[in-house]
């Protein structure tokens, strides 16, 4: 990166920062004073930060404000932290309950990124780590978090990546993942039946926050032996009571059916 580039985003930082104490907002002028800087370069990084939504501009006073994207950047950080913390115990329930390993993930463009992770004491060697990426489209928690969007938005999220097998299981075919995730959505639970590891199954449920959104998912992992695909109906019922649970700590009610 060039000494330019590098300078324009310090500049850009400073400008945040000095609109973050100046609730009222600044003009062009007055953020040039205060940071002495040229008003042609504020008015530069101004524009690209204002199209991001980061900056908003008031048209009546001229200033400029922090924008709602800091709002919603804020309340996913602080939602991840909440809901790590909430859910972590009843993670631990659960392992010990089915003796599998289970993760807490989020869904990140047509990505999982799991944010927490128990294994069971000698279970099996899982290719998972907290912070670590995995294809949406042939895991059980990725399945889930899709479930949320239309067919057109899923089709449109998997149409940026390349549909690779990772196994002979998994579903590469877009017309027969959107099959899946309709049934997703009817039963309310998802399963990767050996489409991401060999001889490796799971099964996932979401997890609501006080708004009623999808924001998150759970699943148990574990081998074929461990979660047979005849006891998936029983065992999705113990991950969705979970997820229920969980969903609960974040405020989450649940509409009566009438």
């Amino acid at each position: 990166m060039s000494q330019n580039s590098v300078q324009s985003i310090e500049r850009a930082f400073e400008i945040i920062e000095a609109l973050a104490v100046e609730p009222k907002g600044l003009s062009i002028t007055q953020l040039s004073q205060k940071l002495s800087l040229h008003k042609t370069t504020v008015h530069r990084i101004l524009q690209t930060i204002l199209n991001r939504g980061y900056v908003q501009k008031d048209p009546q006073t001229l200033r400029y404000k922090l924008g709602v994207k800091f709002v919603e950047i804020s309340s996913l950080y602080l939602n991840n932290i909440e809901l790590r913390t909430e859910a972590h115990p009843f993670l631990r329930e659960l392992v010990a309950m089915l003796n599998v390993t289970v993760h807490l993930a989020i869904l990140d463009g047509s990505d999982v990124v799991y944010i927490d992770k128990i294994e069971q004491v000698n279970s099996i060697r899982l290719y998972s780590s907290i912070g670590k990426r995995v294809p949406a489209y042939c895991t059980a928690l990725g399945k889930v978090m899709l479930s949320k969007f239309s067919d057109q938005e899923v089709e449109k999220i998997l149409s940026t990546i390349s549909l690779q097998s990772y196994t002979q299981n998994t579903i590469t075919n877009i017309e027969k993942l959107l099959d899946e995730i309709r049934s997703v959505r009817e039963r309310g639970f998802a399963v990767d039946n050996e489409e991401l590891q060999e001889g490796v199954r799971c099964i996932a449920a979401p997890i609501y926050d006080y708004r009623g959104e999808m924001i998150a998912a759970i699943s148990i992992s574990a081998p074929v032996s461990v979660l047979p695909p005849h006891k998936d109906e029983e065992n999705a019922q113990k991950v969705a009571e979970t997820a229920k649970k969980i969903s609960h700590r974040l405020g989450h009610v649940e509409e009566k059916k009438t």
